[in-house]
């Protein structure tokens, strides 16, 4: 049975959230969804403008595609802030359970990283996209109703605590 934290146990969290570092964040998980409802989280993986996160669906097809059929190169990464996840979840093995690609320690709010911005991972280059990631029934299901709250916000949009898309823009 999954366990779902309390709207005053979520909030309680906000502090340690907000002191997510600006600058030069930590790369605490990888995750691909090699198939829907399927998670991996390997250790290491290639990102490329072509195929986004080696090993995930996105390059075979996605929620939001461009005219020809392909998949959209804005919402070909999502990014997650690790403290929100771990306030959230029971424990860091449902961490995989959000489908973000990057689960880092950094800093994702509107105040400190504007889409056009840049982050770097090794020799990768990403840039942040204006697609807005939001909570949805599944999120629901996996971390409760109260996280859904909480993420959905005014404060939980600008803090963008469901996350962020990005594009692969150098391999």
């Amino acid at each position: 049975m999954i366990e779902y934290r309390s709207q005053s146990f979520l909030e309680s969290g906000l502090a340690h959230i907000r002191n997510s570092p600006a600058d030069n964040g930590i790369l605490e998980m990888i995750v691909t969804r090699p198939a829907k409802k399927a998670r991996s989280t390997p250790h290491r993986c290639t990102l490329s403008s072509q195929g986004g996160v080696e090993g995930d669906h996105w390059a075979k097809g996605c929620w939001k595609s461009l005219p020809d059929g392909s998949p959209d190169p804005t919402v070909q990464v999502a990014i997650m802030n690790s403290r929100c996840l771990d306030l959230i979840s029971a424990s860091r093995s449902q961490w995989s359970l959000a489908g973000d690609n990057l689960i880092v320690d950094l800093d994702l709010s509107i105040h400190n990283l504007e889409p056009g911005q840049r982050l770097s991972i090794g020799t990768v280059i990403l840039e942040i996209t204006a697609v807005p990631h939001n909570g949805c029934a599944s999120f629901k299901d996996r971390y409760g109703e109260e996280a859904l709250k909480f993420i959905s916000t005014k404060g939980g949009k600008e803090l963008r605590l469901r996350g962020i898309y990005a594009k692969v823009i150098q391999d």
